[in-house]
């Protein structure tokens, strides 16, 4: 361990700092604890006491990282801590910084710390309205789904009740499988029955109990075990830290920020307008930024889920757009400014839009959800990523979103939708694609090693690409058979989908691009086998309800 001591000034004192390594590599984690003795009525209001790492790089780069309260009392020793995934090699100064009623910064903990050169590929940044990359250049593209909660305890499900509780609905287990069969990729919610950080009540799901504290003891707990399952797995999360549900019925009758709770909120829209309920809000976001912000496994903070279902939960008062989208703005400004690690900001909608969210400067990502409108997906991606100037991504899809339903009465249409909409993600600008919402029906169904063969030619794509992938004009005849081409370096990629009840044959047209002329492969997306293709790009058979990749090459 690396212990550094200091003497602090006015009634701020005797400090103490350990590091957790002196031979860190780049990425890798560094833990920072510190004691210090300081007054507080809360640790956790910021404009009462913050404390904060101030981190000078090697390249000179000035980085503030919060810390967090861990343990102690006002006036007494306290414990704080925080967590750095150092990017650059090299060495590094840093000190503690400590302000006390938003009065001048006084406090010196000064150090040194040295990192390595390391495998490490980095955080997840947008490259453009197709890829993400790493840190080190890395391309990627999210192949994935919801899990957004573990199995309840107890589930409202009409037709699936049973299968909801199952106990294989771990992240332990979901994460695995997922991986395991190719997907790199899921979004989890925080709520009061699933990491339920910033809810003293919780409900419906026994890994979870109530609490006094600001910050939900169980729900860290199992923050920090997700974590550490994704990283095993290779999986990258979208974390949405609210949703709409805790700001409707019983969400908010419970929630902390209701004035009757001891928030500062007397409705959903004071939430959003409420200069202390916004501090309250802000105070959360340091907690996230101070506890977890080193991890590259968070790939997005999402502020809210569905936000426009929160706006009209009161169809005769609601909330106006301005509010959200100020307050959105506002909350992005500062979430941009205090992640030292700078992970990739988003928040989502259902199907309303909300005037200006769109074109917020730190909302890195736009989404919506898509029920009931598979055919859309390609448009929306389309002309939304191009009139926002920034990714647009489908964040849940389905064929039915309605729970009431028995599903298995048209299980044929929700089976073709959740393949559909990864490949008319994958063949349109998102780097995202498309994550279906009902991860356990489709698990019970045997769909998760469908992901497989997304992520097999997701794989060639990435490869081929040399950075840029782009759609190309390209018609297919007969009647209705989908079809997208998409240009990745010297390849040229084609989808092609027979809706029919009836066997046909396409001729394929591509205009103002003109393919590599070499060998083509056929990829059998059911199978997942892939074999030279002997036919004829005028003459290409299609089965009814059949899918085929085409992928065309240059000669080697």
């Amino acid at each position: 361990m690396f212990l550094l001591s200091a003497a602090l000034s006015g009634h701020v004192q005797a400090a103490t700092a350990t590091l957790s390594s002196q031979e860190v590599k780049q990425y890798q984690r560094l833990d920072f604890s510190f004691e210090l003795v300081a007054e507080w009525r809360s640790p956790y209001a910021s404009d009462d006491i913050s404390v904060d790492l101030a981190i000078t790089t090697p390249s000179g780069r000035q980085l503030v990282l919060p810390a967090y309260f861990v343990a102690g009392a006002s006036h007494q020793k306290s414990t704080w801590r925080a967590t750095l995934a150092p990017k650059e090699a090299g060495d590094y100064r840093y000190k503690v910084v400590v302000q006390d009623d938003g009065k001048a910064r006084r406090a010196d903990i000064a150090g040194r710390f040295t990192v390595g050169k390391g495998p490490g590929k980095g955080f997840l940044r947008v490259r453009d309205p197709w890829l993400l990359q790493f840190d080190n250049g890395e391309l990627f593209r999210g192949v994935g789904e919801n899990l957004a909660w573990e199995n309840r305890d107890t589930d409202d499900s009409k037709f699936f009740k049973s299968l909801h509780e199952d106990r294989r609905f771990s992240y332990d287990q979901m994460l695995e499988k997922l991986a395991r069969h190719g997907g790199n990729f899921a979004r989890v919610w925080m709520i009061y029955w699933n990491l339920p950080l910033d809810w003293q009540w919780v409900d419906n799901n026994a890994r979870y109990q109530p609490s006094s504290s600001r910050f939900n003891e169980s729900g860290i707990r199992r923050m920090d075990e997700l974590l550490r399952i994704a990283e095993a797995q290779g999986v990258y999360l979208m974390v949405a830290m609210d949703s709409h549900v805790g700001l409707m019925e019983t969400g908010w009758e419970r929630s902390s920020y209701n004035r009757k709770n001891g928030g500062a909120a007397a409705t959903p829209a004071e939430f959003f307008s409420s200069p202390e309920a916004k501090k309250r809000y802000k105070d959360k976001l340091r907690f996230l930024v101070a506890k977890w912000s080193h991890s590259p496994h968070i790939a997005a903070w999402e502020f809210f889920n569905e936000v426009d279902n929160a706006i009209y939960a009161d169809k005769a008062n609601p909330i106006p757009d301005r509010l959200v989208t100020e307050w959105h703005r506002e909350m992005s400004d500062y979430l941009a400014k205090i992640d030292p690690h700078g992970h990739i900001i988003t928040t989502s909608i259902s199907h309303r839009e909300v005037v200006g969210l769109n074109d917020l400067p730190h909302v890195d990502i736009n989404q919506k959800h898509i029920y009931k409108g598979l055919e859309s997906i390609p448009a929306t991606l389309q002309q939304l990523s191009a009139r926002h100037g920034k990714p647009f991504v489908i964040g849940e899809a389905g064929y039915e979103w309605d729970w009431k339903k028995n599903f298995d009465d048209f299980a044929d249409g929700m089976k073709g939708d959740f393949k559909r909409q990864l490949w008319y993600g994958l063949f349109n600008p998102t780097p995202i694609l498309p994550m279906t919402w009902w991860w356990e029906y489709f698990d019970e169904r045997g769909l998760v090693p469908y992901f497989r063969g997304v992520q097999e030619i997701n794989q060639l794509m990435l490869k081929a690409s040399g950075g840029t992938l782009k759609s190309v004009a390209m018609t297919a005849s007969g009647a209705g058979v989908r079809h997208f081409a998409v240009a990745a370096g010297k390849s040229t990629f084609v989808y092609l989908y027979n809706p029919g009840h009836t066997a046909v044959t396409t001729a394929l047209t591509f205009t103002g691009h003109m393919p590599a002329k070499g060998p083509v492969t056929a990829y059998d997306p059911e199978r997942q086998i892939a074999r030279l293709f002997a036919g004829n790009l005028d003459a290409v058979e299609l089965q009814a309800h059949q899918d085929l990749i085409l992928i065309l090459d240059a000669q080697p």
